[in-house]
């Protein structure tokens, strides 16, 4: 199994709205894309600056992580940048479950 991790930082003015829009519509467009098996939203509670959140989608197989990331990626990630820009630090990494 693979994790697809995308840990953000979002500023204090755009959280609530960023929260929401998250929560109610960019996770289900992920989700529509059908080539992960499910995802989790995680509040980091070690940083002190802003608001840092981890969100984690699990995919079963490279193939489908390599798809998602040629056919949906580009697109969604360009709408979350021009709805918060420059109001948020991303980075992202893909985990292999190990036991």
């Amino acid at each position: 199994m693979l994790i697809y991790n995308v840990t953000v930082n979002i500023d204090d003015d755009v959280h609530e709205d960023w929260l929401a829009w998250m929560q109610g519509e960019h996770i289900p467009e992920v989700m529509k894309c059908s080539l992960f098996e499910s995802n989790k939203m995680f509040k980091v509670l070690t940083d002190d600056e802003g608001h840092t959140y981890s969100i984690q989608y699990r995919c079963d197989s490279q193939n489908k992580l390599n798809r998602y990331f040629e056919e949906y990626a580009p697109k969604l990630q360009e709408e979350h940048s021009n709805r918060y820009k420059d109001k948020f630090v991303a980075f992202r990494t893909i985990l292999e479950e190990v036991s």
